[in-house]
């Protein structure tokens, strides 16, 4: 698939890499902008299994 991309991206390859990272950057703003707060209610990472005991 990678190389898919790259054989249809054009420019010569530096070109080429600039594109590369800024899809890579723009799939990293989307991702941490809308897809991960709207799957943060999903998951159970706040979901504690320990029981909070203060000693003393």
């Amino acid at each position: 698939m990678y190389g898919w991309i790259w054989r249809h991206l054009p420019g010569n390859t530096l070109v080429r890499a600039l594109i590369s990272l800024v899809l890579v950057l723009a799939v990293v703003y989307v991702l941490f902008q809308y897809v991960f707060p709207w799957a943060e209610p999903l998951l159970p990472f706040s979901d504690g299994t320990l029981d909070e005991r203060r000693e003393g």
